[in-house]
């Protein structure tokens, strides 16, 4: 699933990690939380449109004009 396809839905870590990296990825889904962190730092107008939600993972506020 591609967030910026499909803003408002809420993808699993898990989801974005297979997206990503693949299914052969060892690592834990916490990598998702450093990398968004990292993304939001070099890209700070990211910081209101990607939110994390509590358990599943991250979504993409739709913040386009009406």
């Amino acid at each position: 699933m591609n967030i910026l396809r499909h803003p408002g839905r809420v993808p699993t870590r898990e989801v974005l990690l297979n997206a990503v990296w693949g299914y052969d990825y060892y690592g834990t889904t916490r990598t998702v939380d450093v990398h968004v962190r990292r993304l939001k730092v070099k890209v700070p107008l990211l910081n209101d449109s990607i939110v994390s939600v509590k358990t599943p993972g991250y979504k993409l506020l739709d913040q386009r004009p009406t």
